[in-house]
């Protein structure tokens, strides 16, 4: 029986999503909300729920670190967001961490989300 490979760097998680389809990006659009542009949808908080949380850390650059959270929509969409932590954050200002605090959090198994 194989073993399951464990994924352990962003760009394998990246790529797991890709190859499962659940590649969506959501990014924080300009009016304060998330946006799939690949769904072509725009999500307010309580249209999702965080189901993974990923934190990786550089070894030894701090402009490594960064966050993948895993996300489902409404619909059962999968889609995923991506963000640098600390001062390297690509979304300035407190909108961002607002948004994401008001997701409700349901942490659910790779196996599940991956199958």
């Amino acid at each position: 029986m194989e073993q399951p490979t464990a994924m352990n760097t962003l760009s394998q998680i990246l790529e797991k999503l890709r190859l499962k389809g659940k590649d969506n990006e959501l990014k924080m659009s300009d009016h304060g909300k998330m946006q799939s542009k690949s769904l072509g949808k725009i999500y307010k908080p309580e249209d999702l729920t965080i189901v993974k949380t990923y934190r990786f850390e550089g070894d030894s650059d701090p402009a490594d670190n960064s966050v993948l959270y895993l996300l489902e929509d409404q619909d059962k969409n999968i889609g995923y967001i991506l963000d640098a932590y600390g001062i390297y954050s690509d979304n300035d200002g407190p909108s961002f961490d607002d948004f994401l605090k008001k997701i409700p959090t349901e942490n659910r198994d790779e196996q599940e989300l991956f199958s």
